[in-house]
């Protein structure tokens, strides 16, 4: 299994919550539109029913061993009768067409058509359009296209319909209807059915084929993801497949985890796909009997998404690291942000909530969050945590805030608020009565993978993230008028804070001890939560630094040995201006995966382990994920603590740029907004920076007053210099670094 994460700028959150209260870059490929343009008819369906239907197709596609193997939690289903409505008022009359997944009736102004019409005429002037439609198969889901009637998201549609006939004869909606605007993403061809969806193909070729014991071993030169194809099969017997991530899982017949057989009767040569698509880059083709296979190749499956930022400095071993981490994010990008392509390709909380911050800077692709988020959730009610870990319920509170940070869009948070709710509710009712939280029967308390790793009792960690989580609600309640429970939220989260110190710090050790256990705190000091509350900004500046001293930059403290955590810690180095340190780590950890061998980045990496020792986890041999996502976190790190892009209002309203190269002698890359890119250029002479939306703040050091062209550049002290940058205009700054 797996899990992890990282977080948005935390020193934003409480500003504004006490405000308000060899592997190279893949080619660019061909990009799907991601949402309707204004005017323009798509698919349209309740919000989130879609998401669980393919998150539900997605996540049992999972074989062990040819082995059906479902998730272990709790999965809902789409609602599968739904009310679709459109007011309109028209100076003529229209003729729309209508295309519907599953049974339905097609109303106007209350009044059915005879029958289900595809195509109606809307007299001119005010009209109610109702669209009915059941489908338990398929998510109900409906397409309409006219002139200027167009479903889309301003469509609004509901699950529990209490239509009803007053004494008058009229038809009417009782006003506890839930009415949400519709959902959508981006099937906008009538012939495009949401229920057709698959993700995109392109063929590739094989690196190498060499015989073997009689078989064939192909290798693809590295990790991938897709079908394999078989080329003039012919004959009468059987072919056995055996995938691996690296030669020697490929070559173990026995303990691989991934295999396909395939019977053969076939009198002339045939080609044929695997019905699954898989990870590998090995794949080791045994035959038996008379069968026999000419070649072999593959379909390599993928999401259509641009990659939009970029990055690339004075050191090619950094370069690499990125290039690396952004394939993948790139294999690990599919109908949802998954764990890894082998082993679960199940939507992990943890995983994703780190996802989600790699994709702010490589992809900027916002559907790709709300869809995994949605999936995430479910609906109610709430019998479990999230994936059952408890805090992956916390990351999944921290991603939508993060959504909103992003983007500036609050749709996520006003059409989900009640599902954050209760959510909410659920962790409220399971405090102890100390009002903290701990493991009780049915919950993961997961942390990380770390040997010996105590979770016994009241872990510190886990009420961090509670603490956010509660400042997160706060904020989401403020932006839907929920007063009350905003002031509740904030409350809660003050007085938990509260309690992490006088419960957990201490003097002696310097730092947030990892538990309490029957009301007494433990010993025992770990990383995790110490190093959250530096970039949570839980620290003062005196806590920071002894933090950093006597946990970070202590090798008596038990190591991080998952890159899952290994981004927590390096964020937490990076927000305390350790930039040089942090790339020494990333060339060391990162790059010492790339030495092993890596085409992508591990779900655990040790550098003392050696050969095939490190394909092994979970106790079998190759359990290991050789491609996880939450090894992706240079993306992150480079381009929010090096390029130092990150927005300080949501949607890069206001931005601020302070890039700091940490031993490299120039750096250069694009930072992806919702509207354009901010491009930052940086040498150890010059900063050239551009911002397409927003206003900037530029903020750097230099040993020397630094001069800007059609800028004024204000002295803060302490060889500390900001200057304002506009949309639009192109800066270049000479100073000189520190």
């Amino acid at each position: 299994m797996n899990c992890r994460q990282a977080i948005l700028q935390h020193t934003v959150w409480i500003a504004l919550l006490f405000m308000t209260g060899s592997v190279l870059a893949q080619p660019a490929r061909k990009v799907e539109p991601q949402t309707a343009a204004a005017g323009q008819a798509t698919w349209i369906w309740y919000p989130g029913d879609f998401e669980i239907w393919l998150a539900n197709k997605m996540q049992n596609r999972r074989t062990e061993r040819g082995s059906f193997f479902p998730p272990f939690w709790k999965l809902d289903g789409h609602y599968v009768l739904m009310d679709f409505h459109k007011d309109v008022d028209l100076k003529e009359p229209e003729q729309i067409n209508v295309y519907v997944e599953g049974q339905y009736i097609l109303k106007l102004d209350g009044k059915g058509f005879e029958g289900t019409p595809q195509q109606v005429t809307v007299p001119a002037g005010k009209h109610r359009i109702n669209v009915k439609v059941f489908s338990t198969g398929n998510v109900p889901a409906i397409y309409v296209k006219g002139k200027t009637i167009t479903s889309d998201s301003s469509w609004l549609v509901t699950f529990e319909d209490k239509e009803w006939i007053d004494e008058t004869g009229k038809t009417s909606d009782i006003s506890t209807t839930v009415w949400l605007n519709a959902g959508s993403w981006n099937f906008n061809d009538p012939a495009q059915r949401p229920s057709g969806f698959k993700l995109a193909v392109e063929p590739k070729s094989a690196v190498t084929a060499t015989k073997n014991n009689g078989g064939l071993l192909v290798d693809f030169g590295q990790e991938t993801f897709g079908y394999i194809r078989l080329h003039g099969l012919q004959g009468k017997g059987k072919i056995s497949l055996y995938y691996g991530e690296s030669k020697e899982e490929a070559l173990a017949t026995g303990t691989c985890e991934t295999l396909d057989r395939v019977e053969v009767d076939l009198a002339a040569k045939k080609d044929s796909v695997m019905p699954l698509s898989k990870a590998f880059r090995f794949v080791n083709i045994q035959t038996e009997g008379g069968a026999a296979v000419d070649s072999v190749s593959m379909l390599y499956e993928y999401l259509p998404v641009a990659r939009r930022g970029t990055f690339r400095s004075s050191d090619e071993s950094i370069n690499k690291i990125w290039d690396v981490a952004a394939y993948t994010m790139e294999l690990n990008t599919r109908e949802f942000f998954i764990d890894g392509i082998k082993r679960d390709r199940w939507i992990w909380s943890g995983d994703a909530y780190q996802s989600y911050l790699m994709n702010y800077y490589l992809y900027f692709d916002v559907p790709s969050v709300s869809r995994t988020l949605m999936a995430l959730r479910g609906k109610d009610p709430v019998t479990s945590h999230i994936n059952t870990i408890m805090d992956y319920t916390f990351y999944w509170f921290l991603g939508i805030y993060d959504l909103y940070q992003y983007t500036g869009d609050k749709t996520f948070i006003q059409q989900f608020y009640p599902r954050m709710k209760s959510l909410m509710d659920y962790c409220l009712q399971r405090r102890n009565k100390d009002g903290l939280l701990q493991g009780l029967p049915g919950d993961w308390v997961f942390i990380d993978w770390a040997a010996g790793l105590s979770k016994k009792g009241e872990v510190s960690f886990e009420q961090l993230l509670f603490c956010r989580s509660l400042e997160t609600m706060a904020l989401c309640a403020g932006m839907v008028n929920d007063t009350k429970n905003a002031e509740l939220y904030k409350q809660l989260a003050a007085d938990l804070k509260a309690k992490l110190f006088s419960f957990y710090w201490s003097d002696e050790k310097h730092a947030l001890v990892h538990s309490r256990v029957d009301g007494k705190p433990t010993d025992n000091v770990t990383r995790y939560a110490n190093m959250f509350a530096i970039f949570f900004n839980y620290f003062n500046n005196e806590q920071k630094q002894a933090v950093k001293q006597h946990v970070l930059l202590n090798d008596n403290i038990q190591k991080i040995t998952t890159p899952y955590m290994r981004f927590y810690e390096l964020e937490a180095l990076c927000a305390m201006g350790e930039q040089k340190y942090v790339l020494t780590e990333m060339k060391n950890y990162w790059g010492g995966m790339l030495q092993a061998g890596a085409t992508s980045f591990w779900e655990e990496y040790n550098p003392t382990k050696q050969g095939a020792e490190h394909y092994a986890m979970y106790g079998r041999p190759f359990g290991k994920s050789l491609c996880h996502a939450w090894g992706a976190s240079p993306i992150y790190l480079l381009g929010k603590y090096y390029l130092g892009v990150q927005p300080t209002s949501p949607g890069y309203a206001t931005w601020v740029a302070e890039p700091v190269l940490g031993g490299l002698q120039w750096m250069e890359g694009k930072v992806p907004t919702p509207a354009g890119d901010i491009d930052v250029y940086c040498s150890t002479t010059q900063i050239r920076i551009k911002g397409s939306e927003g206003t900037g703040t530029l903020r750097f050091k230099s040993k020397s007053k630094p001069t800007c062209k059609g800028a004024v550049i204000n002295n803060k002290g302490d060889n500390l210099y900001e200057m304002t940058v506009e949309a639009g205009k192109q800066y270049e700054v000479k100073y000189k670094s520190l």
